[in-house]
């Protein structure tokens, strides 16, 4: 295993995003269609923030059980992306290591990190992408 491989060796690079401008609804179907569960919302390649499956549940009131049923579309009605998304996100850059970034989401609370290059979202890595990666060292 590479002891400083940075995590752009690792994440996502083609990533699927967010506007404010977007609903609820469409975030629903994206999390569906590409089963994900972190969209990056973005202005101008810039991130603004994240929207997550999870907060689609936590405002719609429905069990994570019931991930094949439809969340009723009044209550996505009630809110904007903007005001469902986590503003205050932690980013990394290209650089940053596999191993820094594992530290940052073991310490918190989320699992998910947007890649930033010069303030222009340039991919994400997940929970996910850092067990592959380890499962591929074994």
């Amino acid at each position: 295993m590479k002891k400083n491989m940075p995590i752009s060796e690792i994440m996502t690079k083609k990533v699927i995003t967010l506007s404010t401008k977007d609903n609820l609804e469409t975030a629903e179907l994206l999390f569906k269609k590409n089963k994900i569960r972190h969209i990056p919302v973005v202005k101008n390649d810039t991130i603004i923030g994240m929207l997550s499956y999870t907060d689609l549940l936590r405002i719609s009131f429905a069990d994570a059980v019931y991930d094949d049923e439809e969340i009723d579309t009044v209550v996505y009605n009630m809110f904007t992306i903007e005001q469902v998304m986590v503003k205050n996100i932690t980013c990394v850059s290209p650089n940053t290591t596999v191993k820094e970034v594992a530290e940052i989401l073991t310490s918190k609370e989320f699992h998910a990190l947007p890649v930033v290059d010069n303030n222009k979202l340039v991919g994400i890595v997940t929970t996910t992408d850092l067990i592959k990666y380890l499962l591929e060292q074994l």
